[in-house]
């Protein structure tokens, strides 16, 4: 069967995250109901990377199969209206069999934002975790350093995560511009990886904990060792690489 690629945007506050589940409105439940009545058939995707609830995607990709050929233009622009505007499919085409928005990807970028102006930002509540004291953003990098390289990270994954713990971090910088951003790339992140880092940069940052934890944590492989967890609607899919 014909195998398909989409790529799609999305503000996930008011979604349950992205994976179906029963009763509650979700990113894929949606996406595969748009397909539905556009094809009238059912049709299941693969996305490639998971998101909690509250969390955003500037590129989230789905694959899926049909047994009839589709005129990607015009599906395309079915599914953009009937999802938009809090999800926005960009682009749809044909590709390999072989294709597996999820098993082909190489690599997967994320991005978490931080405000940390004294006054909040009411225009971007839903994408930044707002933080009034000062940040030492140079000590929060450092700390990141550590996680390079593969590694076991059960200090910062949850418990129930599936397919082990061990990930291989091909990336990792807290930088400061108008926001203060943590760009990670991996090969695979696991379930609230991404959040437990940056809790615990964070209170490197507030000078609570100093930037040599972030290795002793990880060393540790302890959940407890890496104390608070960073809020879900800072955080977003940025980027899912494959081989071109």
């Amino acid at each position: 069967m014909p195998t398909y690629r989409l790529d799609l945007a999305y503000d996930g506050t008011g979604f349950r995250g992205l994976a179906r589940q029963g009763g509650q409105r979700t990113i894929q439940g949606e996406v595969e109901a748009a397909l539905a009545r556009t094809l009238r058939a059912q049709v299941a995707t693969v996305a490639a990377g998971r998101t909690d609830a509250g969390v955003h995607a500037r590129q989230q990709v789905m694959s899926f199969s049909f047994d009839k050929a589709i005129e990607a233009s015009k599906l395309l622009n079915s599914l953009t209206r009937q999802l938009r505007p809090e999800v926005v499919p960009y682009s749809l085409a044909e590709v390999d069999e072989g294709f597996d928005a999820r098993r082909s990807a190489i690599s997967r970028t994320y991005r978490y934002q931080i405000n940390n102006a004294a006054i909040p930002n009411p225009l971007t509540r839903h994408s930044e975790w707002h933080i009034a004291e000062p940040l030492d953003v140079g000590a929060m990098d450092l700390g990141v350093g550590a996680i390079l390289g593969e590694h076991d990270f059960a200090s910062f994954c949850r418990a129930s995560s599936t397919g082990g713990t061990v990930r291989r971090v091909l990336a990792a910088e807290w930088s400061r511009t108008h926001q203060v951003t943590l760009a990670v790339r991996a090969n695979a992140f696991c379930h609230q990886m991404i959040r437990s880092i940056v809790g615990l940069s964070v209170d490197i940052g507030r000078g609570r904990r100093r930037s040599g934890d972030m290795a002793v944590v990880m060393t540790g492989r302890d959940r407890n060792l890496a104390g608070q967890m960073a809020p879900a609607h800072g955080l977003i899919l940025w980027e899912v690489t494959y081989e071109t």
